[in-house]
């Protein structure tokens, strides 16, 4: 193998390492303090994870300590207000975990359930509840798919009647993450019954333990088997007024607000899926040998490689601009959803190829690439289907 083969395998095994104009010091301290947790938690110990279904709440409680779930409130509940970019390394780093399932567990916490509390919530909501959420003593769920209504929002049939002091919840919800072991749940329900869709959905806080609320029965998955998944039901389910979020049939417009931070989170943490990904099949393919030569003497497979790493590349930079974008308090809808369109399916041709390039070691449980490609199906899935991403581009063309 030559010198300038070698120069040419370390030059597409990681991102760009030139200064970036996306990021301050504050950011980089950030991405090496998570990708320290990841080599010294996560990676040890999250195979027995994906075994039992969840990741230990201990683990959770850990991130809180460190920070990571507060990364963007303020810090008088004992956050550290960075801004979006913050929230993409985080995402990031946690991809390159190789775990899908303990990454998306952390950001449903901090990305999608407990925005609504901070962004919806009153001064005394914020108050009781942002502290715990941020050390990680409350770990929350967004409750709003339903077997028949995700990014259809407006389609959802759960409904929540008032009644006196408070509401009664009846309906059900679908494909929970941190469904099973959540202890607080933001959940959308219907509160009209006449006028627009779109002015008819409220949410609501719901506390693990309240009567009447069950998880129907933990959903068993295809990848993310780290993270807990469920089914939740809600019958005769009353709560009282006071854990209305925000104003009665404002809740259609929290959710659409909120899914931009979501589907960036989500294309960023591909990146980092994809980008792991690549580094484990280069180290596979300059030591695995066939035909008398390593596999990285053969130049298709270099190529290949190549072109997959100049796509992360772009991938990645493209979430950063809209990160960026975001920060900067701009509409950047167009943006995000080429993002999540683009690293969605991007994510899953990189797992192929890598897999492929594994050979029969890749079909196998025991290799690490075999588990990646399943998790990293369902990011094209999750958070805006590829087709609904695709729709939301072609509106602002």
């Amino acid at each position: 193998m030559s010198t300038m083969t070698d120069i040419k395998s370390a030059d597409i095994a990681g991102p760009s390492s030139h200064p970036s104009p996306y990021f301050s010091e504050e950011h980089e301290l950030l991405r090496a303090q998570v990708r320290r947790f990841v080599e010294t938690e996560v990676k040890p110990n999250a195979k027995a994870w994906e075994e039992d279904g969840c990741v230990p709440r201990l683990v959770l409680r850990r991130m809180g300590s460190l920070g990571f779930f507060g990364i963007r409130y303020p810090t008088r509940y004992g956050g550290s207000e960075m801004d979006t970019v913050a929230s993409a390394v985080f995402a990031e780093e946690l991809g390159r975990s190789t775990f899908g399932g303990v990454a998306i567990t952390a950001l449903v916490h901090t990305d999608m359930a407990s925005v609504h509390v901070f962004n919806a919530g009153s001064e005394a909501q914020k108050d009781k509840w942002m502290p715990p959420i941020i050390s990680g003593d409350v770990i929350t769920a967004i409750a709003v798919t339903e077997p028949d209504a995700g990014s259809d929002v407006k389609g959802i049939r759960t409904t929540a009647r008032r009644d006196g002091d408070g509401y009664v919840l009846d309906g059900a919800k679908m494909f929970i993450t941190n469904g099973v072991h959540a202890n607080l749940y933001c959940v959308a329900a219907r509160t009209g019954r006449s006028g627009p869709p779109s002015q008819s959905v409220t949410m609501f806080l719901v506390e693990k333990g309240t009567p009447g609320f069950s998880v129907s029965r933990a959903l068993d998955k295809h990848g993310w088997r780290s993270s807990d998944t469920a089914e939740l039901r809600f019958e005769g389910c009353r709560i009282p007024a006071e854990n209305r979020l925000g104003e009665e049939g404002r809740g259609f417009y929290a959710i659409m607000r909120n899914f931009q931070n979501e589907r960036t989170v989500i294309g960023s943490m591909a990146m980092g899926e994809a980008q792991a990904a690549i580094e484990l099949t280069l180290d596979y393919v300059r030591t695995r040998k066939a035909f008398g030569a390593p596999l990285w003497a053969k130049q298709a497979i270099r190529q290949r490689l190549a072109m997959l790493a100049s796509k992360v590349e772009a991938g990645r930079q493209f979430v950063y601009h809209a990160a960026w974008l975001d920060a900067q308090g701009l509409d950047a809808t167009k943006e995000v959803s080429m993002v999540k369109a683009y690293c969605g399916e991007l994510v899953n041709e990189v797992m192929y190829d890598c897999l492929q390039f594994h050979g029969g070691m890749g079909f196998m449980r025991e290799s690490t690439i075999e588990r990646m490609a399943r998790d990293a199906r369902v990011q094209a899935i999750g958070g805006g289907a590829t087709e609904v991403m695709l729709e939301e581009v072609a509106k602002r063309l």
